[in-house]
């Protein structure tokens, strides 16, 4: 089992960077996938980007690519996502999640998530 927990969100203007940290309990933590999703009001949860178990492939939703970079480390148990750029589109509740599978950009594959953090960009 692991249990997540997201911090790091807030308000930032437009164009400014905030980095995201996902803390993760349990020894196991190196056998997940990690990935990081997003909800904005009236909107369905979307995929934001993914890494492997290793940290050696990434994945980014092609609104992000170039903008956020997501990293891991194993020691630590933790995953971030540093988001730089950023715009009054990324508005969001952001979650982190762990996945057993090899697929990352949908959230069906996930099985555990955070309780998510909010980032709120000002125009």
């Amino acid at each position: 089992q692991v249990q997540l927990v997201e911090s790091g969100g807030g308000l930032v203007q437009a164009g400014g960077s905030l980095r995201l940290s996902c803390a993760a309990s349990g020894r196991t933590f190196s056998s997940y996938g990690m990935g990081w999703f997003r909800q904005a009001p009236g909107k369905e949860r979307e995929f934001v980007a993914a890494l492997s178990r290793s940290g050696r492939s990434t994945y980014y939703a092609d609104s992000v690519k170039g903008r956020f970079t997501i990293s891991r480390d194993n020691a630590n148990n933790a995953v971030y996502l540093q988001m730089n750029s950023l715009k009054a589109e990324d508005t969001a509740v952001y979650y982190c999640a762990a996945t057993q599978k090899r697929t990352y950009d949908s959230g069906n594959d996930y099985n555990y998530w955070g309780q998510g953090t909010q980032v709120t960009v000002s125009s």
